[in-house]
């Protein structure tokens, strides 16, 4: 189809639903979406992270929105074209809101709107100083007794949390917490980050020695600054801690370490937290109107409990709470779990010559790392993606179109190229005895991580050792401890001189029952997954990730994680989201999560 064809067809469906969205008529705007479409909406005219299917989805979600968010002014995007190919026409769009602007992706097919993406990317009024908008630095001219920029970031690190109170308190300081802090930094928002440990970074630097980003770099840039040209491909982990201890300085992030939660409150009255924090010896009281929980999006460390681990005469640890193979060599050491956490660990005692085994207890995906970064991730996050005009935010956009509902749609075929590249791989690990999965559906590693969060391991070189027998597998599920080991529900006995429990975490509202209360907890519910009726992700479907980055059941109680990419792509809306209700603008917030599952 010539461009000229593709574009009068882009434009006359945005002529139509513009002219629908003006005249306030759901019903047209929605006769103009195919039968089985999806309409994402990231904050722009939701006040949430909402998908709606079909027109009677659309047209609910209108009905009750139209008159509040006001959408209009969908055009094409300026610089960029149409294109088709398949049968389906993409094109990016820009529109605005009553309170703010907007930029998305549209698919049509068959002559009706197949997908939409809207994303609210900016505030009227509020806008970040960035571009034109830069603050100057500088302030040219005389004045007496003025301060320097070092003396007013004192002044503001001097007061904030005591004499003047934040609007937002972030617990966690990891990526997300930091990258979430960046942006209400940005916007405005009085914002500070409490996390635990001596610096930033230390999340990453407390782990064990081997660990490194299993994603590649292109995928896990932090918001406003991008890592350097010449920046490893897998980033270790102490060289991602270093990157997060510089950022918070120059992003200028009011970050308390050394500051420990020791409970949370919220008085419906006034609306505001009371967050009671130990800051380094010193008893400190916050007060904010938002709390966000950036505590990690798998949440607290999953310790199971076994009869005779009291007996045990030698070491038990989580693998969180393992920092290396050094004192292991020539000691047996059993690793309990076969996710990327055990498979790490384990390679990293086998090269320090510890005797190893694995205790495998159900079945485990395994995707080849350069499989992964070449079939599953290079159109978007690679080199060759970079050179091609692929921007980060466009190949976050991209990735942020494909409505769940039917992701493992294009997930499926991706995974079926791995499987037969990497045959013999996979012939390996199965005359080793591992027991391999491709999800509930095929879909893979993807669809995997963001209805469960765990189940895989991106392969770095551990599986050979596997395969080769170096590190020993057992299968089977823990029964109990005695004074020298493990005893597994077979009779097996692993002598141990060390146990690494590498079982996992809990749903991040478990750190909501410890910090502010279990029936807070019970009140969000669950966060994280789909609902989409597979492995440990129960139904009914959401459409969107549990609690995550949007309004909860607990007003003013925010959740916030995952992965690198999700840290920089999410903060955006949730940081856009506080900076309203901070500055009040009315945030009618459309099909808020409902609870079916407290944890």
């Amino acid at each position: 189809m010539l461009d000229s064809t593709v574009t009068t067809e882009v434009q006359d469906m945005l002529d139509s639903l513009n002219a629908a969205l003006e005249q306030g008529d759901a019903q047209a705007a929605s006769a103009l979406f195919a039968t089985d479409s999806y309409w994402r909406d990231l904050v722009a005219v939701t006040w949430n992270l909402k998908t709606v299917e079909g027109p009677a989805g659309v047209q609910d979600m209108l009905t009750a929105q139209l008159k509040h968010t006001k959408p209009h002014g969908f055009a094409i995007q300026q610089g960029e074209l149409p294109a088709e190919e398949g049968g389906v026409i993409t094109t990016w769009i820009t529109f605005e809101t009553a309170t703010g602007r907007g930029w998305g992706l549209m698919r049509l097919k068959e002559g009706r709107i197949w997908t939409l993406l809207t994303t609210l990317q900016e505030l009227k009024g509020f806008e970040e100083n960035r571009g034109k908008r830069r603050p100057m630095g500088a302030e040219h001219g005389a004045a007496k007794n003025r301060k320097s920029w070092s003396e007013k970031r004192e002044a503001e690190a001097a007061e904030l949390g005591y004499t003047e109170q934040p609007y937002t308190v972030i617990i966690g300081g990891g990526q997300g917490g930091i990258a979430l802090g960046a942006r209400l930094r940005q916007l405005g928002v009085p914002t500070i980050v409490l996390d635990k440990h001596d610096r930033p970074g230390d999340q990453w630097r407390s782990r064990y020695k081997s660990l490194c980003l299993h994603d590649p770099i292109w995928y896990d840039h932090l918001p406003y600054i991008k890592f350097p040209d010449n920046w490893p491909v897998f980033t270790p982990k102490d060289k991602v801690g270093d990157w997060l201890e510089m950022y918070t300085k120059v992003m200028e992030i009011n970050y308390w370490s050394r500051s420990e939660v020791e409970k949370a409150s919220y008085d419906e009255d006034s609306g505001t937290w009371e967050v009671k924090v130990n800051r380094d010896g010193e008893e400190v009281t916050l007060r904010p109107t938002q709390l966000v929980l950036a505590t990690g999006m798998s949440g607290k460390a999953h310790m199971p409990k076994f009869p005779g681990m009291e007996d045990f005469k030698g070491t038990i640890q989580h693998s969180s709470q393992h920092d290396g193979p050094d004192a292991w060599s020539g000691k047996k050491v059993v690793v309990v779990g076969s996710n990327n956490s055990a498979h790490d660990i384990c390679a990293a005692l086998w090269e320090a010559d510890a005797d190893v085994t694995m205790v495998q207890r159900s079945s485990t995906h395994i995707v080849k790392s350069d499989s992964l970064m070449e079939i599953g991730l290079g159109a978007l996050y690679s080199e060759d993606a970079v050179a091609s005009g692929m921007t980060t935010e466009k190949a976050d956009m991209v990735f942020a179109s494909l409505p769940y509902r039917i992701m493992h749609e294009f997930q499926i075929p991706l995974y079926d190229q791995m499987k037969e590249r990497d045959a013999e791989f996979y012939a390996g690990l199965e005359r080793a005895g591992f027991d391999l999965d491709w999800g509930d559906d095929g879909s893979g590693l993807f669809m995997k991580y963001l209805r469960r969060g765990s189940g895989y391991y991106i392969d770095v070189g551990a599986s050979q050792l596997i395969i080769d027998g170096e590190v020993k597998l057992v299968k089977g599920q823990v029964e109990r401890f005695d004074e020298t080991g493990v005893v597994l529900a077979d009779g097996t006995h692993l002598e141990a001189d060390l146990v690494v429990m590498a079982t996992g975490y809990g749903s991040m509202n478990g750190w909501a029952a410890d910090l502010i209360s279990p029936e807070v907890a019970d009140k969000v519910g669950k966060v994280w997954g789909l609902g989409s009726d597979t492995t440990k992700d129960p139904g009914p479907w959401e459409g969107e990730q549990r609690n995550m980055w949007k309004p909860t059941q607990q007003e003013n109680l925010w959740f916030h994680g995952g992965n690198l990419h999700q840290s920089r792509h999410y903060s955006l809306y949730l940081a856009l989201q506080l900076k309203a209700r901070m500055e009040g603008i009315d945030t009618p917030v459309y099909g808020l999560q409902e609870v079916h599952h407290l944890s």
